[in-house]
């Protein structure tokens, strides 16, 4: 019977040695090639390939903005970094940077659309469809009519589902949403394209959409009552429980007060 003889100490050490030093010197050459490649020529970015709808900025302004974020070669550049400077350009939103071996980048932008102007008239902000808020250049939106809504910048989403509740409901009455405000204490106040303003009051979407819908049901009748058109109302307030106030540009129902002759005593 074949009996297995145990390997010596020394030998197995030896093996030990002999596999941990060629590991190293493997690692060494890897990190020597990655050392190599991370510095030559061949693998610095020369190009940047853009793709995407773009309509408000230009692949030049996009490179000469990022240009001094590109550290390092196609290996080392920090893509995280290259991100937030294309997303640091007015207009884009989102950008994926991707490497094109072996010394390109590719960049896939998506920009913002905006759905409604935000805040202060004289300021820069606006809101995307998401209902987030950005700044860019008022000056380049395409449409010249879009609404101005106003609030607690948190609040900017919720903003925008109550304006896409109440707009359609103007539409019987030939009207339209040009601003719509959430007041400090969560009040709702608008103003129509024709300068009518209305106070909504407060509440949920719903509540809100189940007053103003009242009113607007019963707008064209009231006003007919005067000669007048809907776009004749001066200013609405909804906040009441059964009915709604309402001013009417020419039109008043003040009198002026009777004055009572004296008699004079004999």
């Amino acid at each position: 019977m074949n009996q297995t003889v145990p390997t010596p100490f020394d030998v197995k050490l030896m093996n030990l040695t002999a596999t941990l030093m060629f590991t190293a010197c493997i690692c060494v050459a890897v990190a020597a090639l990655l050392w190599w490649a991370a510095r030559h020529s061949a693998f610095a970015i020369r190009a940047i390939t853009v793709e995407g709808e773009i309509q408000h900025t230009n692949e030049l302004a996009l490179r000469s903005t990022v240009a001094p974020y590109l550290q390092g070669s196609f290996f080392t550049v920090d893509l995280a970094a290259t991100r937030s400077a294309f997303e640091s350009v007015p207009w884009v939103r989102r950008a994926a940077v991707t490497r094109e071996f072996p010394n390109r980048l590719k960049v896939l932008i998506k920009e913002q659309r905006a759905v409604a102007l935000w805040g202060d008239p004289v300021g820069s902000q606006m809101v995307n469809m998401l209902g987030e808020v950005f700044e860019a250049n008022v000056g380049e939106v395409e449409q010249d009519n879009l609404p101005r809504l106003i609030g607690p910048l948190k609040q900017a989403a919720h903003v925008l589902d109550m304006y896409r509740a109440l707009e359609p409901l103007f539409e019987p009455v030939d009207e339209s949403i040009d601003q719509l405000e959430m007041t400090g204490r969560g009040g709702w106040r608008l103003r129509l394209d024709s300068g009518g303003e209305i106070e909504l009051g407060s509440g949920s979407i719903a509540e809100v959409v189940d007053r103003t819908e009242r009113f607007v049901r019963t707008l064209a009748k009231v006003v007919a009552a005067h000669g007048r058109e809907p776009d004749a109302v001066e200013s609405a307030d909804l906040r009441y429980g059964d009915g709604y106030a309402l001013r009417l540009r020419g039109v008043t129902t003040t009198t002026e007060p009777i004055k009572q002759k004296t008699r004079r005593r004999r």
